[in-house]
């Protein structure tokens, strides 16, 4: 039985791919993930201060080595021009989360509505018989907020996925 290295544990990568802006580009970029059989935990993609520029973050689980050969097979792509794993970077990363909770009486509006002042988040809509909230941050303050929700009866969710930018001077 071989020993592990610290390179064959699965972990999760946060990974920033700099692409130029045409059709495709995220579908190939996608493909390549797929091909070698990871699933991805979370993809944003939005364009940049360049608007013939896209910026993705991919957030994947898997072994190091690995991630490094899909790097290097990023590369190989007309349209990649930068590929950074930020899992060793000190990085603000941030995430968006609408969710729609169930909330018929007042006892529970007004408790959703401490929940949602703790979390520092916002309510975008109320209804009749329910609440759409709004909350950003890190993914662990996302679903600590989604826990605590989720007794409350849950109707509908949707996250954006993370997005990251590397502290300080150094560019991503």
């Amino acid at each position: 039985m071989a020993i592990e290295t610290q390179l064959d544990l699965p972990m999760k990568h946060t990974i920033s791919v700099l692409v130029e802006n045409r059709p495709g580009v995220l579908a190939r970029t996608a493909g390549l993930f797929s091909r070698r059989g990871f699933n991805i935990d979370s993809l944003a993609v939005s364009t940049t201060e360049d608007p013939d520029t896209s910026r993705m973050t991919i957030v994947v689980d898997g072994p190091a080595s690995i991630l490094e050969q899909i790097s290097k097979q990023l590369y190989k792509l007309i349209d990649v021009i930068k590929v950074m794993d930020h899992t060793e970077d000190d990085v603000i990363a941030r995430e968006l989360a609408l969710v729609k909770v169930h909330a018929a009486d007042s006892t529970k509006r007004a408790e959703i509505m401490q929940i949602v002042d703790i979390f520092r988040a916002k309510i975008v809509d109320l209804a009749d018989k329910t609440i759409i909230i709004e909350a950003t941050g890190g993914c662990e303050k996302i679903d600590a907020l989604e826990r605590l929700l989720d007794g409350y009866g849950i109707k509908e969710m949707v996250r954006t996925g993370r997005v990251v930018l590397v502290r300080g001077a150094k560019t991503t």
